[in-house]
């Protein structure tokens, strides 16, 4: 004689799957909320390589030219220090070679007046289409990382001898290239962070 569920066997059987639903719902919000963890560390992570490839480049493609800022000339090719360009922190101020304009199709020349400065916290790197800008021409700006709480420039004078620590300089104007730029980095996302450069460009 055929037999059914009594309602207690019942009530059993749904306690068992709703607490296996539970925990699997559990289970899948951590996987989801660590997958997306996970994306954004990843693409902080991107940028801030693509920031340090970009200034890799700027820095070490450095030309001797004096640069200009705000329509006003600075009688440097190398300007950078506390406050320079109107930062908040360090700033630094350079002109570089490299920029891409094949035959000279566009009204403007292959070197590019540029800035790296902080505010809001973040990094930017500023440049104007043309490398002796006008009074009143307003920068192109780019930022290139979030949550910055310091940023500070380095420069080894050439000429100084051996490259050590103890020869970089802070708060310099230059008629000349330095041997290497350093820059300092204090992020929320990555902590301090120190690169340095030689300058292809320095006598």
């Amino acid at each position: 004689m055929a037999r059914g569920f009594t309602l207690l066997e019942i009530l059993i059987a749904m306690a068992i799957f709703t607490l296996i639903g539970l925990g699997s719902t559990a289970v899948l919000t951590t996987v989801i909320d660590s997958n997306q963890l996970s994306a954004e560390r990843v693409e902080k992570l991107q940028h801030l390589q693509r920031a340090m490839m970009i200034m890799e480049r700027d820095f070490q493609q450095a030309v001797p030219r004096k640069i200009r800022y705000e329509g006003q000339s600075i009688d440097a090719v190398l300007r950078s220090g506390a406050n320079e360009f109107d930062s908040e922190m360090d700033g630094v101020g350079l002109v570089r070679s490299g920029w891409q304009n094949p035959q000279l199709m566009l009204p403007r020349s292959t070197l590019q007046a540029l800035v790296y400065r902080v505010q809001d916290g973040q990094l930017q790197r500023l440049h104007t289409v043309h490398v002796d800008n006008s009074t009143g021409v307003e920068p192109k700006v780019r930022v290139l990382l979030d949550n910055i709480d310091d940023f500070q420039v380095e420069v080894l004078l050439a000429g100084q001898g051996d490259y050590d620590d103890s020869q970089w300089e802070e708060d310099t104007i230059t008629p000349q290239l330095p041997r290497a730029i350093a820059i300092t980095l204090e992020s929320k996302d990555f902590g301090r962070i120190r690169r340095e450069w030689l300058l292809a460009g320095a006598q």
